[in-house]
């Protein structure tokens, strides 16, 4: 089994009170820790989820602990940006969904990646 695989079976849902609506959600993740594969120094940033849910919604704590599982793992802000998004679809199958991650400045540069479900 992959790390990806082991990361994505920690997210946990629960039924949609309201599947007939759309809905926004919103969760601001403001203390993401992953480690530049480069450099092996901390990236620091914030996630933002915003999604419609479908039949299920995520479940917080299971949230907060699949972030924190990224806290050694070695991988550039694009890549992680894309995997969580992929393992958020996996588990609970939105109706769409955007991922955002803003990284705290180093060396003068700030990014913010921003993944959109579905496609456009």
């Amino acid at each position: 089994m992959s790390s990806s695989d082991k990361f994505r079976e920690i997210l946990e849902v629960f039924d949609n009170p309201a599947p007939n609506r759309n809905f926004t959600i919103e969760h601001h993740c403001p203390e993401f820790t992953s480690v530049c594969p480069k450099t092996g120094q901390p990236d620091y940033g914030t996630i933002v989820f915003s999604y419609v849910p479908d039949e299920t919604c995520v479940e917080l704590k299971s949230l907060k602990m699949y972030l924190q599982a990224f806290r050694n793992e070695g991988i550039f802000y694009e890549a992680v940006t894309n995997r969580i998004m992929d393992d958020f679809v996996a588990a609970v199958k939105p109706r769409s969904a955007t991922v955002e991650s803003r990284w705290t400045p180093r060396g003068g540069l700030q990014s913010n990646i921003v993944v959109r479900y579905p496609e456009n």
